[in-house]
Order: C-alpha cells, then structure tokens, then sequence
C-alpha cells in the first residue's frame, strides 16, 4: 500500500503557524519578485482569486476583499517542508519527497496495520508538532492514493482528512468520481487527445483496451492505466542527482557595460559550481545567455546564447567562471539594455567515477581551494569567500515588499514571548 501526504495550502499555512490571525481569512502568497499569486487560501480561493492573477492588476480585489498578500519566504517554507518531512520518515523509511509540500509514503510489510487509524496518527502528528494540517490518501498503487487524497481533500468532514481506497468497490467508485483533467500524470495536450475519444471520467480511461494506449500513447500512459486499475506500475523514486543545473536572474535594473555582465555571469557560474559539488558532481559543458528587456520595446531587442566545451569534467568555480566570462564576451553586444542573463551545466557526470584525459587536466590545487571555500560558507551560511571578479557587496535580490519574518530561520525575526510574573497569594 502507498500513501500521499498533502499539506493543505502549504505556503498560506506556514504564515497561519506563526500568525494566528489569519485563521479563516484570505489568504495569497506572491511569486518571485512579488509577480504573480502561487498559492491561495481556501477563502481566498472561495472569492474567485485566480492562480497566477498578476499582483499589479489585482491590487483593487486585495484591498477590496481584505486578501492578506505576502511574499515567498522561501527560507521559511523550505525549513517547515524538512520537519514535516522528517515526521513522515518516523512511519515508514520508504519516503518520496515529491514537492515542498507533498510525498509518497510506502507501507511494506503493514499487512496487519489499520491503515486509516495510521493515517489519522500521520495527519494528527504532523499538526500538532509543526501546525500544519495535512490530508492523506492511502490505497494500493501511488496514482489511486493521488485520487483518494482529493476526496479526503475535498470531503474533510466525512472523511476527517484520511480516505482509504482498500476495496474494488471504493476503487471504481473514486475513478468514475474523478474527471479525467484532475488525474496524475494527465496534462492539457493528452485531456484534449482523450476528449475526442469520448473519455471524460478515470474509470472511462481505465476501460480503454491495453494495446490501443501503447500504440497510441507510450509505456507512460500504460503505466498509469494499470495504476489506476489497482495494478501498482509506477515504482518509487529514488534520489537522482540533477541532470543540468543553471543561475538565471533578471537583473534590478537593465544593465549595458560588459564589466557588469562579466561580474554577474562569474557570480552564476559560481553558483552553478557550488550546486555541482554538492551532489558530488563534475560537468564538462556550460552554456551562457544573454537576454534584453522584452518589454521595453522602444529598445533594440537582442537574445543570444553560446556553449562552451571543457576538455576535461570539473567542479571548479575557477575553471566555470573563467570560462563563462570568455563565452559572454563572445555573444556580447554593445548598445543592448541587458534584463536576463544565465548560466546552465551539462555534461554532468560523478565526480570519482569518469573518463579521465591523457592531456587535459584540472589544477590539482582546485579540489582542496573549493573544499576549503565551501566549508567556510557553510559555515557562515553566506558567501563570505567569493573570485576576485565577483563584486564583493552586490547580492541578487529579489522585489519582496510584503515578506513575512523569518521565523525558523533567523534569529533576529524568532518569536518573542513575553512572561508576566503572576502576582503573589496573599
């Protein structure tokens, strides 16, 4: 048996933790650099708050419907995540951390377990140690347990937040319940294709003969289709290290002089090389991009980008920043109003296990300067230790004009309990 775990509007409730007071009131959570609405609360979603409603063009209905609008703390939300996390990995080891907010559980060798009333402990756990209410779907295979989440999600009452599919006759009740655009793994262009075929519900999905979905779609619908009728396909993922990794930012103003772009692509690359080495990682390519402001369109508008090879794998912030400068003043162009510019990895292969080169290799020195740089950043949680081309004050940072403390993160923002002396019996 799997389980989901849903924390229930996850970034509104990490702001009720520690704000009361927003109990029962609306509630909207602000993209980066405070543009677009990503998260939104039961009431406000109950007040036709659309997901993804610009925050510039929506200011009126924040004021006129008393929405509390924030923005992303992400230190915040990232910190809550773990300790929900951790609390799930006390009841079973087999966890799938799936999104910040939500992860698969599997239940091996619970046969004799009361599965609901486990799901109950779950849910009332995770509550009373970090405040955040959860919902729980519990059933045979990972995309029956995505269904039976939304029906305790939707039916919190009658459910108590915890539905177990655990019968053919819950399993083909909850698909013919569930329409085809709310199943997992479902998306826009796939709805539409199985909408010309009359299929508007999961049981009508289910019903569709095996062949005829190989041959038509791939082993990844397949896989699902079984899924769905009980038949557990889609196995539990494993940890993988990433594939690319990349810095992009948009700038705080649009920048010109090809000093400051090398000073910003330097500062990406280095990032990008810290990323690396944390997953034990080294790459041999990089790509470099430049982009103008789309919008201002009274400007010359310009994009370009270029990849640059490595002759030999590396996670060197020396070796990266050095040559993602060489590839930036290669694509430069004067005169052009810089908004957006990034650095992306490839080529990624384990630090300890490649294909070493006759006549190429990395200084030897690099390996212990970068150990010795990450071990006091870390210690200091901040990049303290930066190349000489980075600019030593300048941090990215983002438009955030409605943030919220950083309560777990920060002590200078943790909550103040204030104690008063019960006076003396007489």
């Amino acid at each position: 048996m799997f389980a989901l775990v849903d924390c229930n509007n996850f970034y509104a409730s990490c702001e009720r933790v520690f704000n009361p007071n927003l109990q029962g009131k609306p509630v909207a959570i602000l993209s980066n650099n405070d543009g677009c609405v990503i998260a939104r609360s039961d009431e406000a979603k109950d007040l036709g708050l659309p997901m993804g409603a610009p925050a510039f063009k929506y200011k009126s209905f924040f004021k006129a419907n008393k929405v509390h609008v924030f923005s992303s703390n992400y230190p915040l939300y990232g910190d809550m995540s773990s300790r929900v996390m951790k609390i799930l990995e006390q009841f079973t080891p087999d966890v799938e951390v799936y999104s910040i907010d939500e992860a698969f559980l599997q239940f091996k060798g619970f046969e004799h377990y009361k599965l609901e009333a486990y799901g109950h402990d779950i849910r009332n756990r995770v509550l009373k140690w970090t405040g955040i209410p959860t919902c729980v779907g519990i059933a045979p295979t990972k995309a029956l347990c995505k269904i039976a989440n939304k029906i305790a999600r939707k039916f919190p009452k009658e459910t108590g937040g915890v539905y177990v599919i655990d019968t053919e006759e819950k399993r083909i009740k909850a698909l013919k319940w569930t329409s085809i655009d709310n199943v997992w793994g479902i998306g826009h262009a796939l709805h539409k294709r199985l909408a010309q075929k009359q299929i508007k519900t999961a049981y009508d999905f289910v019903q569709l003969p095996d062949l005829w979905v190989c041959k038509t779609f791939s082993i990844t619908e397949w896989k699902l289709k079984k899924d769905l009728e009980g038949i557990s396909k889609i196995e539990m993922d494993q940890v993988k290290n990433k594939r690319a990794i990349a810095t992009t930012r948009s700038f705080e103003t649009t920048l010109t002089d090809l000093g400051d772009l090398k000073e910003r692509i330097s500062t990406f690359a280095s990032s990008c090389a810290e990323k690396l080495r944390r997953q034990n990682s080294s790459c041999h390519m990089l790509v470099v991009f430049l982009r103008s402001d789309r919008f201002k369109t009274n400007t010359e508008q310009y994009r370009a980008s270029t990849m640059v090879s490595i002759p030999f794998p590396t996670d060197s912030s020396l070796v990266l920043s050095s040559s993602a400068v060489r590839a930036i003043s290669s694509i430069y162009k004067k005169g052009i109003h810089y908004k957006k510019a990034g650095v992306i990895l490839t080529g990624i292969v384990p630090t300890h296990n490649h294909q070493l080169q006759m006549f190429a290799h990395e200084d030897a020195r690099h390996k212990p300067l970068m150990h010795a740089i990450d071990r006091v950043n870390k210690k200091y949680n901040a990049p303290k230790l930066k190349l000489a081309n980075q600019d030593l004050t300048l941090t990215w940072k983002m438009r955030q004009e409605h943030l919220s403390p950083q309560y777990t993160t920060n002590l200078k923002d943790i909550i103040t309990v204030q104690c008063q002396k019960k006076p003396a019996k007489r």
